[in-house]
């Protein structure tokens, strides 16, 4: 696999090596090994989750605070998303800026959001199917969201305005600026 850094430190793309032939593909998706030895993160995934989403759904922006943070690692296995990454640690140079990256069946990448991120995406094409490991187990008590349309943040979903889709739930969530519950960028949510 390749890692690929991103414009914000932490946030990675991962390409896989496709071994293909005749008879179609094959790729090894995921090695916690290779991982650490390329990005120093050591992570243990122990939930993985998968949606079906129509075009023009947006989910997020969501989270999941300490002591439940988690890093997620996002592919697509049918369609194409945009997938989002947004720093939410105060104090770091980033924060409030984002990642944005297509995520498709076709360019088989995958995204590692580390833990002190929201992370959300738009269905670019209908009945795209997402795959996103977790390192930690969903804790409803400890979950965060931000509105998916926050004037700070100006996300560019690659989806017009009013052809979004969006759950009743995210679209309460709270903006960026009312957030009080972020995380430091000065601690270590990992140890």
């Amino acid at each position: 696999m390749r890692i690929l850094k991103t414009d914000i430190e932490g946030v990675y793309i991962i390409e896989p090596h496709l071994f293909e032939d005749e008879r179609g593909y094959f790729f090894e998706a995921f090695s916690e090994r290779k991982f650490a030895e390329l990005t120093g993160i050591e992570t243990r995934f122990v939930q993985d989750n998968e949606s079906r989403s129509a075009k023009g759904v947006v989910r997020g922006l969501h989270f999941q605070l300490p002591p439940h943070a988690q890093s997620k690692l996002v592919r697509v296995v049918r369609g194409k998303i945009l997938d989002i990454a947004v720093d939410i640690r105060r104090g770091s140079p980033t924060f409030g800026h984002y990642v944005a990256v297509e995520l498709s069946e076709h360019n088989h990448r995958q995204l590692f959001i580390p833990r002190g991120f929201a992370h959300g995406f738009s269905t670019l094409e209908g009945n795209a199917i997402v795959e996103y490991k977790c390192d930690n187990y969903y804790a409803p008590e400890s979950e965060g969201a931000i509105r998916w349309d926050d004037p700070t943040l100006a996300i560019d979903w690659h989806i017009a305005h009013s052809e979004v889709i969006v759950s009743a739930k995210d679209k309460a969530n709270s903006l960026f600026e009312a957030c009080e519950a972020l995380f430091d960028y000065n601690t270590d949510y990992y140890a």
